[in-house]
């Protein structure tokens, strides 16, 4: 490990610049990372890079996990439910039993257990590859919110297929009744754990005398903490992470200072930002030793490749007819309750979120969890082939599905829904509405102050006028008590309009709850 050290310092070196090119060529930086982790493999003398199969979930998952959580909107999730619930949940099941049937029918001594495990692989798509590509394009919001909630919730549902799957492959039999009872206590318990583990830690934020360190580093922590738990218990650790991180993301004002929101988002992006590129660079890093593998069974080379070809297949036929079949499920479900949109889409927008499923870092995490060996210290059937047929699905839907979604998007030309107001007139009715929220605060509760002090005089004039405000750093303490009550007011009443105004998105919200978080930060060294 420590001879391998300037190797790995020369990979996060790469990685950046890699990431660098691939936003300079506007193009997913997995595809690029991939592809380059390839490349390194081949140089003679590179060090072969392994993981413990045992780790590989406890490293990675969690936070990126925790990250999507924080980073998701409630609200859009919440209100695209339906739509995702159905991509996430059964589009995997079914997806997991094509890849199982396909798998068992096709490609030698595959039983039907290993073509559930490698259904419950391959089943989730990426939701990085996804939104590196969705930045570089304009797309409807709600396009971005569905695969958004979609990628947070897949992860869960295909590896509890893996785990069942595993269970039927290692002990060789799967009895129904109990698989229930263990299918429901990884729901309920998995999300019990999480939301009991973040409101501990919610706690821990709000009553214990932390600093700005001390609360990133409780929220590094609290993923690993949530999944570990939830594991002992024999519950989903996918879910204890996704549930808990939505509580305290949906919290995060009223236990979180200013101060560790706005250094926590830094610290956050450059954790997440090095372990999506280290997982996207191990795919192609790990490539020699899974040939290897192929070759010490005597499995050709050639066939491999066709298998994981018939896959990747399957995969993308699967996720476009079963995007067409959601569409024709809520149109006839919009008979009998009320559905999100009623309208129908046509055909353009079911083929865009059918030709979004790149599969990454879960399906990577997956196949490097499967044992070397069984209990009994025979070795695990099938799982250098496993491994290539993963490594196959996740470079080809890369390459294929990540280099044309770009030009599929310019092309297909989606309209726009308006489920939300533009992000221009949200701006405008924001700030109008704000600046008369808080003038209203301010004359109403600091009348006789307003009266006294110019720099209170000076903001009233300037939320008259609807503009930006502009503070006098000669400012009183008194003022600066009444200015940070203001600010307060002013958090509030935009988390109660993102609560109670379904067509503001979240995002420019969470924006203008940024710039209140700056403001408040400013009054220390004025």
């Amino acid at each position: 490990m420590i001879a391998n050290f300037p190797f790995y310092l020369a990979m996060i070196v790469v990685i950046v610049l890699l990431i660098m090119l691939a936003n300079k060529i506007k193009v997913a930086y997995p595809v690029l990372l991939v592809v380059a982790g390839l490349i390194i493999s081949l140089i003679p003398g590179i060090p072969v890079v392994r993981i413990d199969p045992g780790l590989i979930f406890i490293i990675f998952l969690p936070p990126l996990l925790y990250e999507a959580a924080w980073a998701i909107s409630w609200k859009q999730l919440w209100h695209w439910r339906r739509i995702v619930g159905s991509f996430a949940f059964v589009v995997v099941f079914l997806t997991a039993m094509s890849v199982a049937l396909v798998a068992n029918s096709f490609i030698p001594g595959f039983s039907l257990a290993l073509g559930f495990l490698l259904g419950g692989i391959v089943s989730p798509p990426d939701a990085v590859s996804a939104g590196t590509i969705l930045k570089f394009v304009k797309v409807p919001k709600r396009v971005t919110a569905i695969l958004e909630g979609e990628s947070l919730l897949n992860d869960a549902s295909s590896l509890i297929i893996f785990r069942f799957a595993m269970l039927a492959v290692t002990t060789g039999q799967f009895i129904w009744y109990n698989a229930a009872l263990s299918f429901s206590w990884m729901l309920i318990g998995g999300v019990g754990i999480g939301l009991l583990v973040g409101w501990v830690f919610m706690k821990a934020h709000r009553y214990l005398p932390t600093d700005v360190n001390m609360d990133i580093i409780l929220t590094i922590v609290t993923p690993y903490v949530m999944y570990m738990a939830a594991e002992e218990a024999h519950s989903s650790g996918v879910l204890a992470v996704v549930s808990g991180g939505l509580l305290l993301s949906n919290k995060r004002h009223s236990f979180l200072s200013t101060i560790s929101r706005l250094h926590g988002v830094n610290v956050w992006e450059s954790i997440v930002f090095v372990l999506n590129g280290l997982v996207f660079l191990l795919i192609g890093l790990d490539l020699p030793e899974i040939t290897a593998g192929l070759q010490a069974e005597g499995i050709d080379f050639s066939s491999a490749i066709g298998y994981g070809l018939l896959i990747t297949g399957v995969l993308i036929v699967g996720r476009i007819l079963s995007a067409y079949g959601a569409v024709i499920v809520t149109l006839i479900a919009r008979n009998f309750i009320t559905v999100a949109d009623s309208r129908n889409p046509g055909y353009k927008a079911p083929f865009l979120m059918g030709w979004t499923g790149m599969r990454g870092v879960v399906s990577l995490a997956a196949a490097l969890s499967i044992p070397v060996q069984l209990a009994d210290g025979t070795a695990f059937p099938q799982r250098n082939l496993i491994l290539f047929i993963t490594f196959i699905v996740i470079l080809t839907t890369l390459l294929l599905q990540g280099l044309t979604l770009p030009y599929l998007i310019k092309k297909i030309r989606l309209p726009d829904y308006e489920d939300y107001l533009s992000e221009d007139e949200a701006e405008r009715v924001l700030r109008r509405e704000l600046a008369s929220s808080s003038l209203y605060h301010l004359t109403t509760n600091y009348g006789e102050q307003l009266g006294r002090h110019s720099v209170l005089q000076h903001m009233a004039g300037k939320w008259e006028e609807k503009s930006s405000i502009d503070i006098d750093p000669t400012m009183s303490e008194e003022s600066r008590i009444i200015y940070l009550d203001v600010l307060n007011h002013q958090r509030q009443w935009l988390l109660n309009k993102n609560h109670t105004d379904a067509h503001f998105d979240e995002d420019i919200i969470r924006k203008h709850l940024r710039r209140i978080d700056l403001e408040e930060e400013k009054l220390k060294f004025m």
